[in-house]
């Protein structure tokens, strides 16, 4: 916990503008000013949240634009910082169409990189969706990791969307 300068405690916890229920998880989602931040796969049991700003507002009509038709282009300014590395890999993964998905070692060898790296800035992509890092899967075909894991459900989160994409 901090403190304010009136002494009051600040909670720590994130701060959400907006939480969207979809069909795999409750999308936390957070901005800053003009720009979305953050997009938090929440437990699907979590309170939902009606936006608070206007920006909140859009990133929820989008993204249930996206969940309502998997080719909706996502129209949102995007703030998220990282390394030059992660940069990259996260620009080409928004390059990835809807219903096709690229290999960590075919982005690493575009970018003259290491799968593992790829898979690293993949599991840093804190816009997850819009930035869809769920398109990117092992060489071999199967699912490669998602969310920093390899198991468990954010591995039917990236199904769902996989599936959602190519119907």
């Amino acid at each position: 916990m901090v403190r304010s300068k009136n002494n009051r405690a600040i909670d720590s916890i994130k701060t959400y503008q907006a939480k969207l229920l979809a069909p795999f998880a409750v999308l936390g989602i957070r901005t800053e000013e003009d720009w979305l931040t953050d997009i938090d796969y929440l437990p699907a049991d979590t309170p939902t949240l009606a936006p608070k700003t206007a920006l909140a507002k859009e990133v929820c009509g989008q993204l249930l634009a996206y969940l309502s038709e998997p080719n909706f282009t996502f129209d949102l300014c995007l703030h998220i910082s990282g390394t030059t590395h992660q940069q990259r890999v996260w620009h080409a993964i928004q390059a990835i169409p809807c219903g096709e998905t690229n290999s960590y070692a075919e982005i690493a060898m575009r970018l003259h990189s290491a799968p593992r790296a790829v898979g690293r800035a993949c599991g840093a992509n804190r816009i997850p969706i819009v930035i869809p890092c769920h398109r990117v899967i092992s060489k071999n075909g199967g699912l490669g990791g998602f969310m920093n894991t390899s198991e468990g459900n954010p591995l039917e989160i990236k199904r769902w969307l996989l599936r959602h994409e190519s119907a």
